[in-house]
């Protein structure tokens, strides 16, 4: 009796804020009400009414939501799929559709069937996707703030920021949510997930909740342990695919991954990871941002501390270091409620889909509330001494001695976790969050909340050996060959130059105080010298009779280049400095 239906995309559209999508089927956000006019062959019956099915991914089935029978009913009847009869004439009927505020998010098929004795098939209606819904109160992705809905959900560019600490950069990115196919793309992400070829109908089923897709996002944007998107690379060697730093968006990446039958995009490293994942996330309907941690910590062996060890030289012991430290590290942050931990902990929730360390066989962070991170609750899910490390770590260096005997020669609790960074609502100024995740480093709450997390992290039962992955992040710092080192009064100044370099000695009565200057040819690092232009200085220091210091400090190169005219009147007259 159905014969066609009028989807209403442009109402909806606007709605429910999806009218930017470009998709030849409609998309709404779960928990609205959306308006479907049904063209009839006939007027109903008094007795008859019309029955919908809406249905979502393989074996679906209303005991596991993933399938929802109704009929056209004169009032909205609670927090379940429904139909309400807005308007009837003899040929049409417009009717509001209604979905829980927690339905599964995906591609849903919509059938349809009048109530009658006389037994008849389903006519399918056609396809629509259903999203997460920030606007909606009862949504676990609610988001009060329509400024941030607007900045974290519908804006498709922004800016992601690199550099060192005091040397931060501003990289323009492309999220572009509405492109062409990439709504298709990022559900497509989801069905090529190792938990949906394992059982895809309770895969499916558990696509209500934002806690576990944004998991499984974040382990299918890298391509460890699946066929993922992006695949790392933290050596400098880009053949045959593109260097991280040559990415300035998502779209690429998405198209190429997706019309590559899902063979893994080379390549990436964390900005690109994190653009990615932020893509896909405001795609379907969850807020996110990128955030940027300078000196961030990847802390291998779970003890709340990076250790490294060195040579008399200052000179870093690659085989006994398996902390590290990056200039800085990206990830997301997404906002939802945990409701697996308890009202304290909604709000903001960091995701890292670079990967780093498995958690239960697969390489994938998150989401671990940035509220437990701040507060020290480490024990609670998901992956929170690992996040909690990789901003308020102590970093200790350690002198290894020739018998194996280590020596504290630096030690530093305010290192780890500088000036982290996210663009601003609305514009594209640099905003710091870095007390969202700490309090004030030195001050008596920041080292009760350390020693809280080292009692909660061994409180807890060991987890087992966990398998490490690449080095990732945007560390960059040029290591080339044997340094040399000039010396005065015991303190050797390893540069880190290619080649052999003369040791210098000198010695000085006021030697704390006088300054020494070291010269570094280009000659010396062009050849090493990595794309990020970063070089590391180290400074080991032996105090007769007294304890051994190290210092390190992180050189970044400058690319600038000033034209100047030869004089006023010559060609370009008028042009300054450039």
């Amino acid at each position: 009796i159905v014969t066609e239906v009028d989807w209403q995309s442009l109402k909806n559209g606007v709605a429910h804020h999806t009218q930017e999508y470009p998709c030849p089927e409609l998309v709404v956000r779960r928990g609205h009400t959306f308006t479907l006019v049904l063209e009839l062959s006939r007027p109903l019956e008094d007795q008859e009414t019309i029955i919908f099915t809406v249905e979502t991914g393989p074996q679906a089935s209303e005991d596991r939501h993933t399938k929802a029978v109704f009929q056209i009913s004169e009032l909205e009847v609670g927090k379940t799929w429904a139909a309400v009869k807005e308007a009837e004439t003899e040929n049409t009927v417009t009717v509001s559709i209604s979905s829980p505020p927690n339905a599964v998010i995906g591609r849903y098929l919509m059938s349809t069937r009048v109530s009658s004795r006389r037994k008849q098939n389903d006519r399918k209606l056609g396809e629509f996707v259903l999203l997460f819904n920030p606007w909606c109160p009862e949504d676990d992705v609610f988001l009060a703030s329509e400024e941030e809905r607007q900045e974290y959900v519908l804006n498709d560019s922004g800016i992601i920021f690199r550099g060192v600490e005091k040397h931060i950069r501003a990289q323009g990115w492309n999220y572009g949510q509405f492109e062409e196919d990439i709504l298709n793309i990022c559900l497509s992400i989801l069905d090529r997930s190792p938990l949906y070829q394992d059982d895809p109908a309770i895969d499916v089923s558990c696509r209500h909740d934002p806690i576990y897709v944004t998991r499984a996002i974040s382990a299918m944007v890298n391509s460890n342990n699946d066929r993922g998107v992006v695949q790392g690379q933290w050596q400098g060697k880009y053949g045959g695919g593109t260097s991280p730093l040559h990415w300035r968006g998502s779209v690429a990446i998405l198209h190429k991954w997706f019309k590559g039958r899902f063979k893994p995009v080379k390549y990436g490293q964390c900005w690109v990871f994190a653009g990615g994942m932020c893509t896909v996330l405001r795609c379907l309907g969850i807020a996110t941002r990128v955030v940027s941690n300078f000196n961030s910590a990847h802390d291998t062996d779970r003890n709340l501390s990076v250790d490294k060890y060195v040579d008399s030289f200052g000179r870093t012991l690659e085989d006994l270091t398996e902390d590290s430290m990056w200039n800085f590290h990206v990830w997301n942050e997404s906002w939802f409620a945990r409701q697996d931990l308890g009202p304290s902990y909604n709000g903001w929730q960091v995701l890292d889909a670079t990967p780093q360390e498995e958690r239960e066989g697969v390489f994938r962070c998150g989401p671990a509330s940035v509220t437990a991170i701040r507060e020290g609750d480490v024990h609670l899910a998901h992956d929170g001494p690992f996040v909690f490390a990789e901003v308020n770590a102590d970093y200790v260096t350690w002198l290894w001695h020739e018998d194996e005997s280590r020596e504290r020669v630096y030690s530093d609790t305010k290192k780890i976790g500088r000036g982290i960074s996210t663009k601003a609502v609305g514009s594209d100024s640099r905003v710091d969050i870095t007390s969202f995740y700490k309090y004030p480093e030195g001050s008596r709450k920041e080292r009760q909340v350390y020693r809280k997390a080292v009692r909660k992290l061994f409180s807890v039962e060991a987890s087992g050996r966990r398998s490490r992955g690449p080095r990732a992040g945007g560390r960059g710092l040029w290591r080339g060959g044997p340094p040399g080192a000039a010396t005065q009064a015991g303190c050797l100044w390893p540069v880190r130059v290619p080649g052999p370099w003369e040791l210098r000695r000198q010695r000085a009565r006021d030697h704390l105080k006088k300054k020494i200057p070291i010269t570094i040819a280009y000659s010396q690092y062009k050849e090493d010298l990595t794309e990020d232009k970063k070089i590391l200085l180290a400074a080991m220091c032996f105090v007769t009779k007294g304890e051994k210091l190290l210092v390190e400090k992180d050189i970044t190169l400058e690319d600038v280049i000033t034209i100047k005219c030869a004089q006023p009147g010559a060609s370009g007259e008028g042009l300054g400095p450039v």
